[in-house]
Parts: C-alpha cells; structure tokens; sequence
C-alpha cells in the first residue's frame, strides 16, 4: 500500500463515522510507521471530519501507528483503547480528546 492509498483508505472510513455529537475542535495526526509511512490530519470541527495528508502542528493528539492499525482502528476492527494498551498505537497528547476516536467510529 502507498502512503496515497492510505490516505484515500482513511478519508473513505472517515466518511461513515458519526462526528455529529462532537461540537468542540479536535485534531488527531497520525505519523505512520513502516509500509505507507507519512502523516496525515483528522480534524473535527462542529460534528464534521475531515482527513488531509498533512502534519498538523496544533494538534491535539498524535497517534503513531502502523498503516495496518490505523485503518483496522478507523474501520472499528481495532478497539482504540485495546490498541493503545497492546502498545500497537502510541499516543501522546490529551488523552480524553484521544478517545473521542472511539466514540465515532462505527
């Protein structure tokens, strides 16, 4: 998989998740590891998603995976939380926010 396809990978999972009830700002980035390796943004804002191929410097939260777990996470096969404690994930930043990723993921 290229980095391109991932990204496209991640803006169609995107798509099916339920921002609506998150009204406040929130960033995600992700720096991939190994195969697809980038960084690419998730932002919320007013109960949209958006997903660019960016890094996002005023991030809220910085999660650093591999390709296969990022999308296994955005395709609600990988609990977010279960990630983070099997050490598949790592995540720096606001904790809380982070979980925000669970709630909307279908």
């Amino acid at each position: 998989m290229t980095y391109e396809e991932l990204v496209t990978t991640i803006k169609e999972a995107a798509a099916q998740a339920d921002a609506s009830a998150i009204q406040e700002h929130i960033a995600f980035q992700f720096n991939v590891e190994g195969e697809a390796a980038g960084a690419f943004y998730l932002e919320i804002t007013g109960g949209e998603i958006k997903v660019e191929p960016y890094e996002y410097y005023d991030r809220d939260v910085l999660v650093t995976a591999s390709a296969d777990n990022i999308i296994k996470i955005m395709n609600g096969k990988l609990d977010p939380v279960l990630a983070f404690t099997l050490h598949k994930i790592k995540v720096e930043g606001d904790l809380g926010k982070a979980l925000v990723l669970k709630q909307i993921i279908k």
